[in-house]
């Protein structure tokens, strides 16, 4: 049996990628992760949360866009592959993603504990 380690991993290379719109950062609201995808983030203060969710946004998004980028949760890396998470300016990967992986993800997501970002 996979630890959640190796799910996160497991459904991150099942996830296509494309890219998005220079500049765009539409999909960067608040979100909630695993606990297991935050405690691979840096630590963001108290104040940085709060002034984050204030304007609907994520407190890792910087000037140049998402600051975690190589380590950004699933729920993240799922807009815009998927019908039910459509990027507001149409990008998209050439294939979306796999409905079963895509259901997958959502169980997980259900089965643990979620840390609002």
């Amino acid at each position: 049996m996979l630890d959640n380690t190796e799910i996160i991993k497991f459904y991150r290379e099942r996830i296509p990628s494309f890219a998005c719109k220079p500049g765009c950062h539409d999909c960067c609201g608040p979100v909630t992760a695993s606990s297991e995808e935050v405690s691979r983030l840096p630590v963001k203060t108290e104040a940085e949360h709060e002034s984050a969710l204030a304007e609907y946004s994520c407190p890792y998004l910087g000037e140049n866009g998402c600051e975690v980028y190589g380590e950004r949760p699933l729920i993240c890396r799922l807009f815009a592959t998927t019908p039910r998470l459509p990027c507001p300016n149409g990008s998209k990967p050439v294939v979306m993603i796999d409905e079963q992986v895509e259901q997958g993800i959502h169980r997980f997501l259900a089965a643990t504990r979620q840390v609002l970002l």
